[in-house]
């Protein structure tokens, strides 16, 4: 289970948020300001930060400076009623990984969570064995029994996303979402394009292939 801790002051839209995290099957923590919520960071895991700009005693901009000022990589979603672009690169260049304004869409949150979430597990797990391949996140290769294989990051996440989820299908667009990002202008297409790059790239191999499920998206296979 992920722990979400949310700072949030309007106590409304705190219980809401923790409604519709809870409703997710999220285990959710909550602060009122940055000082508290670095409080519940020195004791608690939080696999993400959900935090306002605006708030009293030490504000998001400054947790989120606090925070990655003492090499805290834990994903963090700013939201907030500033929505010039002068604030986001703020946020942004503090360390903040996604920004929403408000009034929240809360669906919208729920996709943005889910999206940072599975980037951080990817990110987190360096290297990944798939039989006797080896993919190694840091080189971005592909180590099999006879080659190795440099690949561009794209492709490679990608790779590294259907090869974590054996048997695990993935629509177009939450390949999109993870890999190019929910801001992305990207068509969806372009999966099929870095797809069947790679088919053709390791159609060689003897340990998994990438299956197309009609009408849903994606899915990668042991091979018998």
């Amino acid at each position: 289970m992920f722990n979400i801790l949310i700072t949030e002051d309007d106590k409304n839209l705190q219980r809401l948020m923790e409604a519709v995290l809870k409703r997710e099957g999220y285990r959710v923590l909550k602060a009122v300001d940055g000082e508290e919520a670095l409080r519940i960071l020195d004791k608690e895991h939080v696999d993400l930060l959900i935090t306002d700009i605006m708030m009293p005693r030490l504000d998001g901009y400054r947790l989120t400076d606090a925070l990655r000022g003492s090499k805290f990589e834990l994903p963090i979603l700013m939201i907030t009623a500033k929505e010039s672009l002068g604030d986001k690169k703020k946020g942004f260049t503090l360390g903040a990984d996604d920004y929403m304004v408000k009034p929240v869409d809360m669906d919208e949150m729920l996709l943005r969570v889910k999206a940072l979430l599975r980037r951080s597990k990817i990110q987190s797990e360096r290297r990944l064995n798939f039989g006797r391949v080896e993919l190694d996140w840091d080189r971005l290769t592909v180590e099999g029994e006879e080659d190795t294989v440099d690949l561009p990051k794209k492709e490679f996440h990608l790779l590294f996303k259907l090869l974590s989820y054996p048997g695990k299908i993935f629509t177009r667009q939450q390949l999109m979402d993870e890999i190019w990002g929910l801001e992305a202008e990207s068509d969806e297409r372009t999966i099929d394009v870095h797809i069947k790059r790679l088919r053709n790239r390791f159609s060689h191999m003897k340990e998994f292939e990438i299956l197309t499920v009609r009408g849903l998206g994606y899915k990668a296979e042991k091979k018998c």
